[in-house]
């Protein structure tokens, strides 16, 4: 089965599938290229605040990413997608070279590509210095998620694979604390809004 351009987009994809959404020029003459899969955590139960906030994009869960940076040539190889200079790569708003794939449920070797997700209270070196944005948090601009009173870092991997399932993942258990200081927070910003 080939990988053909444009049989998918992230605004249609459904838990199960998996999105080669675009290539992205990086150092070297390297190209990275963005995957995206609907995982949800099996930790966590259904989220009715999500649920209830549908409309609203920072309650929206969205699709998990996972980057691999790759030579062009043996991507085309490997999964016969073209790279090269002669496709209509464009400058995103980020100023990266930019090429839209939107490739559903891409293969290589007859075996799917799919988003593996690794929770960690362990980061990397990226992930630590730069803990405000790389933590894991309670919607967009929620508070930090603490496993063990760690922060909780996810990372995403791409993986060949016909059988995918939910156990595959790591997902850590957040603190209760977590939870409890977000609901003492809510009430205390709810009190100061009655004495106002």
């Amino acid at each position: 089965m080939a990988n053909q351009l444009n049989t998918g987009s992230i605004q249609t994809l459904t838990k199960g599938n998996t999105l080669l959404v675009n290539a992205q020029q990086v150092a070297n003459g390297k190209v990275q290229l963005e995957f995206a899969e609907i995982i949800k955590s099996s930790t966590t139960g259904v989220n009715v605040l999500a649920m209830l906030n549908k409309s609203d994009d920072r309650f929206s869960s969205g699709a998990r990413r996972a980057w691999v940076t790759v030579e062009p040539v043996d991507a085309e190889e490997l999964i016969g997608v073209n790279l090269s200079a002669s496709q209509p790569w464009y400058t995103n708003e980020k100023g990266r070279e930019q090429l839209d794939l939107n490739v559903l449920n891409p293969v290589m070797h007859d075996a799917r590509m799919r988003v593996l997700i690794t929770e960690t209270t362990e980061p990397t070196e990226y992930q630590a210095e730069n803990y405000e944005t790389q933590a894991k948090r309670r919607g967009k601009d929620g508070p930090h998620i603490l496993h063990n009173g760690d922060y909780i870092f996810s990372n995403g991997t791409v993986i060949l694979t016909n059988e995918m399932h939910d156990s595959m993942h790591t997902f850590l258990d957040a603190d209760s604390t977590s939870l409890k200081t977000q609901v003492a927070t809510a009430a205390f910003e709810s009190d100061d809004m009655e004495l106002m």
